[in-house]
C-alpha cells in the first residue's frame, strides 16, 4: 500500500485547531487543512501492509479485522453528516452500515465469532476517496460563523476529524499484534534507538493542592462530551514515581513469579491472566535467554529503559507486589493525581507548543523511548511516551451532557469497568494530546499504555455515575426535569409557582406530598425556608436524594424503539445549588402520615389524591398539620381506579341513589368545617412522557383552601 512520499512536518507536526480566533474564512481553511492532514496520516499508517490479506486477519479476537477500521473512519463522517442533516444523500449505504458499529472491545471472555463478508481493499480505498471529496466540498461550502463551538455545524466536521485521530492510535495497536510477515517499515518513521539500562526509580514528593478539572463551553479547543463540566478536589501531599515503570523495573515482578502468585492480582485480573495464560506483557517475546519487544511493524532487542506497556490488570498486580516488597502502600495514580503533576509542571496545551515537550504528537519518535529522556521539573514523561493507567473508572463531571450527534461516545463506558488513561503516547495526536483529554478502556485492554505508581493517602473516590433505567422513575424524571414536552409548560414548576403566589409572601415551612423525583419541592424552596418532599415510592425519592447529595442525577429516556437519550440533571443548571439545605426528602404513606409531619404553612397535595388508599382519612386530619391561616392546595385529575383505591374509599366518580357524585363537591363537604376557599379553582396540564411521541396529558384541577 506504499504510495506517498512523506512530508514529516505535514504529517507529524499538526495541532488541533484553536476554534475561537481569526475570521470565518481563516477558520474554514484551518479546518480544511486539518481534515486533509488527518486523512493523509490515517492512510499513511495503512502503508504498513506488505500483504493486504492481513487486513482480513483478526489481530485481536476481541476486535474486528483492520479492514473494518480502514472503512470505519470514513463512514463516520458520512453517518454524522447525515444525522446532523448537513448532507442528505449517502455515498454507499451498504458500507455506511457495515463499517458503522463494532468498535468498542468486548469483554475478554465474550468472543464474537461472527464472520463478515468484508469488501475488497480497493473498493474501500475508492470509497475513502469519495468521502474525502465529499467532506472537502462540505467544508468549503457550509456556512461558517465564529466561534466554532458545540452547536456549530463545523463541530460535526471536527468530530469526524478527531474521531479519525483516535483510530490512528487504536489501529496501530492492532497492527502491532499481527504477524510480522504481513508488514513492512513505514516510510518516514523515526524509531528511537536509545537503549540503556533501566534507570533506578524512586518516589518523589508532590505538594498538596487544589485540582480543577473540566472545560466550559467557551473552551477554544474541540472536546468530547466527557471533558465538559466541573470537578474540583483538594489533594493531600503524596509521592509519585520519578519515571514511568520501565521494562527493566517490570522484569523484577516477572522474575519474582508475579504472574504465578494470585495474591497480587484482583479477582478480575487473576481470571483474565488464567484465561489468557499470560506469563508476561503482550508485546514481550522470550527468545532463548533473551527478551524481544514487538513494535508496530518490527521487533527489537528488549529496550530495558523504555516504559513497559501493559493493561490495567497487570499494572495493578505490579503495584500490589511492589507494596509487599517495599513495605509501602503503592498503587496507580488517580486521575486527579495525574492532573496535579501536570499542573505543577505548567505544561502548555498542544496548540500552544513551539515543539512537543515530550514524546507525543508523533513529533519526536514513532515509538516509545527511554523513560529518562523527557523531563518535566522533577518528573519524567508526565505527558507522552505511553499512556498512564489510573485507578479511576471514567464518569461524567458535574454538568455532563451528551452531544446529540454522538450520544454513545462516553455513556457506554460509565459502567465502572472502563478505567481512565492519561497523558497520551508517542502516537497521540489532535485532541488526544491535549490536557483535558479523557479516554477510558476496559481493564484487560491493551493500548500504548503503561503506568506511573504513587504512594498516597488520598482516597480513591469512585463516582457511581449510574443512569436510572426504571421506567416509572424515568418517566417522572423526564416530566419534571426534561427539556419540555410538546409545548406544554412544566406542570411541576408551575404548580409550585402558583402556591407561592397564593401565599402572598407568607412563606415558612411547606410540605410537598406526592413529590415524585422532587422538582416541585425544589421550586417551592425558592421562596420557602424549609420544604419537605414526601412520596410513597422509594425509587422516586432515591433520585431526589441523589440530586440533593451529589448535585446531579442521571437517567436514560426511551425515545423510539431501542433508541434512547441520556440525561444528566444538575442543580447548577437549574440555579438550585443554594437550596440544598432547605429541602428534605422522605418516603411516606399519605394515608397514614406520621405525627412529625406537622407545623406547615403550606401543604400541597400534588396529584396524589386519587392514588391514596384512604383519602378521606388524610383530609379529615390535614387541618392538624397546618398552622393557623395555612394554605392547603389540592391538585388532582380525580382519576379513580380500583387497583389503587378501593371503590368504597373513592371521594367521587360514582353514582349514589342514581345521581352523580363529583369529587370536587365531596372536597367541599369534607373540608368546610376547618377550611374556606382561597380563590377560584384553576386547571393545569400535566404531561407524563413514555417515549418521544407517546405521552399522557392530564387536566389537573387545583383548588385552594385556607385554614380557618
Amino acid at each position: 500500500m506504499k504510495t506517498v512520499t512523506v512530508n514529516r512536518k505535514e504529517l507529524f507536526d499538526t495541532r488541533t485547531p484553536i476554534l475561537n480566533t481569526g475570521t470565518a474564512e481563516e477558520m474554514r481553511q484551518r479546518i480544511l487543512t486539518y481534515f486533509h492532514q488527518t486523512f493523509d496520516i490515517d492512510e499513511h499508517l495503512f502503508e504498513v501492509f506488505a500483504d493486504e490479506s492481513a487486513l482480513y486477519e483478526r489481530a485481536d479476537p476481541l476486535r474486528h479485522p483492520l479492514i473494518f477500521y480502514f472503512g470505519h473512519t470514513a463512514v463516520f463522517f458520512i453517518n454524522k453528516l447525515i444525522l446532523s442533516k448537513i448532507i442528505d444523500e449517502r455515498i454507499n449505504p451498504k458500507f455506511e452500515s457495515m463499517f458503522a458499529v463494532g468498535v468498542d472491545e468486548m469483554s475478554w471472555d465474550d468472543l464474537d465469532m461472527n464472520h463478515y463478508n468484508w469488501p475488497p481493499v480497493d473498493e474501500v480505498r475508492a470509497y475513502r476517496k469519495q468521502v474525502r471529496n465529499r467532506v472537502d466540498q462540505v467544508i468549503k461550502e457550509l456556512p461558517l460563523s465564529m466561534p466554532v463551538d458545540w452547536k456549530s455545524p463545523f463541530w460535526v466536521i471536527m468530530m469526524g476529524i478527531e474521531h479519525a485521530r483516535i483510530h490512528l492510535e487504536t489501529s496501530s495497536v492492532l497492527i502491532r499484534q499481527l504477524p510480522l510477515k504481513y508488514l513492512q517499515p513505514i516510510e518516514g518513521w523515526n524509531l528511537s534507538t536509545e537503549n540503556g539500562d533501566a534507570p533506578a526509580n524512586s518516589l518523589l514528593p508532590v505538594e498538596a493542592g487544589t485540582v480543577k478539572m473540566g472545560k466550559d463551553r467557551q473552551h477554544p479547543l474541540y472536546g468530547w462530551d466527557n471533558e465538559y463540566g466541573q470537578h474540583e478536589v483538594e489533594l493531600k501531599p503524596f509521592k509519585a514515581s520519578k519515571f514511568l515503570c520501565s521494562n527493566g523495573e517490570f522484569l523484577e515482578f516477572i522474575e519474582a513469579g508475579g504472574y504465578h502468585e494470585e495474591k497480587y492480582w484482583t479477582e478480575e485480573g487473576w481470571a483474565w491472566k488464567s484465561y489468557k495464560e499470560a506469563e508476561h506483557p503482550l508485546f514481550w517475546r522470550k527468545d532463548g535467554n533473551d527478551w524481544k519487544l514487538r513494535l508496530v511493524y518490527n521487533e527489537t532487542d528488549m529496550p530495558w529503559s523504555w516504559p513497559v506497556e501493559v493493561n490495567y490488570l497487570e499494572a495493578k498486580a505490579f503495584c500490589n507486589w511492589k507494596s509487599e516488597v517495599t513495605g509501602r502502600s503503592i498503587r496507580l495514580a488517580t486521575e486527579e493525581e495525574w492532573y496535579r503533576l501536570h499542573d505543577l509542571a505548567q505544561i502548555p496545551d498542544q496548540p500552544y507548543w513551539d515543539k512537543a515537550p515530550g514524546n507525543i504528537n508523533m513529533e519526536r519518535y514513532q515509538s516509545p523511548c527511554p523513560v529518562n529522556e523527557f523531563v518535566f521539573g522533577d518528573f519524567y514523561d508526565i505527558i507522552g511516551n505511553v499512556w498512564q493507567w489510573t485507578e479511576t473508572p471514567i464518569t461524567g463531571f458535574g454538568g455532563f451532557k451528551v452531544h446529540p450527534f454522538y450520544d454513545d461516545f462516553s455513556t457506554p463506558t460509565f459502567d465502572l469497568k472502563h478505567n481512565l488513561i492519561k497523558g497520551g503516547s508517542w502516537i497521540s495526536t489532535g485532541n488526544e494530546a491535549t490536557r483535558d483529554a479523557r479516554y477510558a478502556f476496559r481493564r484487560h485492554f491493551y493500548q500504548h499504555a503503561g503506568f506511573r505508581y504513587v504512594e498516597s493517602e488520598n482516597p480513591i473516590v469512585i463516582q457511581r455515575d449510574v443512569y436510572e433505567t426504571d421506567p416509572e422513575v424515568v418517566h417522572y424524571s423526564h416530566a419534571q426535569y426534561g427539556p419540555g414536552l410538546h409545548g406544554f409548560p412544566n406542570y411541576h414548576k408551575v404548580i409550585a409557582e402558583r402556591c407561592i403566589e397564593k401565599m402572598q409572601g407568607n412563606t415558612g415551612r411547606a410540605l410537598d406530598l406526592g413529590c415524585k423525583t422532587g422538582r416541585s419541592t425544589w421550586e417551592l424552596a425558592r421562596s420557602f425556608d424549609e420544604v419537605t418532599g414526601l412520596d410513597f415510592t422509594a425509587r422516586n425519592i432515591r433520585l431526589a436524594i441523589e440530586l440533593q447529595e451529589n448535585g446531579n442525577m442521571q437517567y436514560i429516556f426511551p425515545e423510539e424503539g431501542e433508541l434512547v437519550s441520556y440525561h444528566q440533571i444538575n442543580l447548577k443548571d437549574l440555579d438550585m445549588e443554594a437550596l440544598t439545605g432547605k429541602v428534605a426528602f422522605y418516603q411516606a404513606d399519605a394515608s397514614n402520615l406520621k405525627d412529625l409531619y406537622t407545623g406547615y404553612d403550606l401543604i400541597l397535595v400534588n396529584d396524589i389524591l386519587d392514588e391514596m388508599y384512604n383519602p378521606a382519612r388524610f383530609l379529615n386530619q390535614v387541618h392538624d398539620r397546618l398552622n393557623a391561616g395555612g394554605l392547603l392546595v389540592i391538585a388532582s385529575s380525580y382519576s379513580w381506579d380500583e387497583e389503587r383505591t378501593d371503590k368504597n374509599n373513592w371521594l367521587g366518580g360514582y353514582r349514589e341513589d342514581g345521581e352523580p357524585v363529583w369529587t370536587r363537591d365531596a372536597l367541599t363537604q369534607l373540608l368546610s368545617e376547618h377550611f374556606e376557599p382561597a380563590g377560584d379553582d384553576e386547571h393545569l396540564q400535566s404531561v407524563l412522557p413514555y417515549s418521544k411521541r407517546k405521552y399522557e396529558v392530564k387536566d389537573v384541577e387545583v383548588s385552594f383552601w385556607k385554614k380557618r
